[in-house]
């Protein structure tokens, strides 16, 4: 007899959540490898606070969707191009683009990032917890 295998849901509390921090911006991992290794996609709240800067870099392996739920910034593009962005946008970046973000507002800049395939941020970040 063959027994299939049901995939298995998981809920994940506030206290699976990896914190990672680097000048100007802290990452919270809500879903990634190490609370879901099974998972598809690594699930970030970024935070990016008045004035910082998360530099320009691309993920040459994996895209990432930004959904800007608070505050307005400048989208740092390849060639030194730029073009704000603000609450309620969603950007796209496929795998290998070049993006990053100046916080250009008054507020902290907040964002849900999903990233596929998963990444693991930690070495990108100094503290880890």
């Amino acid at each position: 007899m063959n027994e299939t295998r049901q995939p298995v849901v998981e809920v994940l509390s506030p206290a699976d959540r990896t914190t990672l921090t680097r000048p100007g911006q802290t990452s919270v991992q809500l879903l990634w490898l190490g609370n879901s290794p099974q998972a598809r996609v690594t699930l970030t709240l970024v935070t990016i606070p008045p004035g910082a800067t998360n530099q320009r870099h691309s993920h040459p392996d994996a895209e990432q969707i930004w959904i800007i739920e608070q505050g307005r910034a400048v989208l740092l593009l390849g060639d030194g191009q730029s073009r704000p962005v603000q609450a309620g946008e969603i950007v796209r970046t496929p795998a290998g683009a070049v993006h990053g973000l100046h916080n250009t507002g008054s507020e902290p800049l907040v964002y849900l990032a999903v990233t596929t395939p998963p990444v693991d941020f930690r070495g990108a970040y100094e503290t880890v917890r």
